[in-house]
């Protein structure tokens, strides 16, 4: 049996490689992997694929892809996606494999999405994608309205009712805008008022105007909704302005790198909804599969060294959940099969909850996996300060 291995494969500007996985025959099994290894969304690939790499080391030990015993092998069918215009140089689809992993980015992944009408499966990396329900297309994580449906909860019962609230103009930071509204329409949060909105264009290089305005209204709670390269730019306006406020931001900088490139302009109160898998002994207590599959999780990246953060949890259990896939239904399994497994797939624990697909479309995670957490510089970790839905843990 060949070995698992990441090849190169040149899917599109921002891609360099593909992942490969063994099946019964020599021949390796190919999922192709869409990560940005190149520019603002770097530290998004460069995370996921130290995850991906040490995962299929382990996939490798466990003997790969195997058939169950006694188990037919599924007819190989062609996948035929749509293809042609602009989206001609996206070569990965142009392949026609069965299975995709990726991008990390919002708008790659919305790029995507009209490529898939028949095909091939698709995990999207980022949860700020909503895909259509039914679609090849699935979200990684729990989806950006239930994070915000926690932090709206979390500082609501805070007493954080005054936001200001800062949003780059790039489509991750307009999804969550929209989040943002349709939250504040809702009757049970009349009691939160917007005190100041303002945007940025993530080239900006610096943003002090706006920070300016957002410090004059006086704000108990700041929402910085950027993330990479970007957000430095709004925690260093908000340093240099004095601006003493918690400040809640996106769980895309959810990694250590930029915790510690940005140490020395970090908000004294940094908090960002996260799913279940930060560190989270003596405060929660989640269902024990879900605790076996963190221990796996943090042991494999234990053993290369590697401090894992949501980076890596954004890509773990999508690549777990299509190997369990191509496991139960053989190498030869077509996009539509792989698709219509996920769809019924409940019961599923990952690092990031317990999947059930049946109950949240394209997804399988709401709200109930995801909790507030606060940065700690003392501990170099994030910390749960809520319980999942967001109820403080002090209540």
């Amino acid at each position: 049996m060949s070995k698992f291995s990441f090849v190169n494969v040149g899917c599109f500007a921002l891609i360099t490689f593909c992942a490969t996985v063994p099946t019964l025959a020599a021949d390796p099994y190919k999922i192709n992997v869409i990560l940005p290894l190149t520019g603002n969304g770097s530290f998004l690939g460069k995370g996921q694929q130290q995850t991906l790499q040490a995962l299929q080391a382990e996939v490798n030990k466990s003997g790969g892809i195997k058939r169950p015993e006694g188990r037919v092998r599924l007819p190989g069918r062609p996948v035929q996606p749509a293809n042609g215009g602009a989206t001609g140089q996206w070569h990965c689809v142009g392949q026609k494999p069965s299975v995709m992993i990726g991008s990390s980015l919002v708008a790659m992944c919305c790029a995507i999405a009209p490529l898939l009408k028949s095909g091939p499966f698709d995990y999207c990396l980022s949860p700020g994608v909503h895909p259509a329900i039914g679609s090849f297309q699935y979200s990684s994580s729990v989806d950006t309205r239930d994070l915000m449906d926690v932090m709206m909860r979390y500082f609501k019962m805070r007493g954080w009712t005054r936001i200001a609230f800062m949003s780059s103009t790039d489509a991750s930071g307009q999804d969550w805008q929209r989040g943002l509204d349709e939250f504040l329409a809702r009757p049970e949060n009349a009691v939160m008022t917007v005190v100041e909105r303002q945007s940025f264009n993530p080239n900006d290089i610096s943003v002090s105007a706006q920070i300016e305005r957002i410090k004059a209204s006086k704000p108990q709670i700041f929402f910085a909704l950027s993330s990479g390269a970007p957000i430095a730019t709004v925690f260093k306006a908000a340093f240099q302005a004095g601006l003493n406020v918690p400040i809640c931001t996106t769980n895309a900088n959810q990694t250590f790198a930029q915790m510690d490139q940005y140490k020395d302009f970090l908000p004294k109160e940094l908090y960002i909804a996260s799913s279940v898998f930060i560190p989270h002994d003596g405060l929660l207590k989640l269902d024990p599969d879900v605790e076996a599959e963190q221990k796996e999780f943090y042991a494999v990246h234990k053993a290369i060294n590697v401090a894992p953060d949501n980076m890596s949890a954004l890509a773990w259990d999508p690549a777990k959940i299509v190997l369990s896939a191509l496991r139960r239904l053989g190498p030869n399994a077509t996009g539509e099969e792989v698709r219509s497994y996920v769809a019924n797939l409940s019961g599923f624990a990952g690092v990031n909850g317990l999947y059930d697909f049946r109950a949240t479309s394209q997804r399988g995670l709401n709200n109930m996996n995801a909790v507030m957490s606060r940065w700690d510089g003392t501990v170099h970790n994030w910390i749960a300060v809520s319980k999942p839905t967001g109820l403080p843990l002090e209540n």
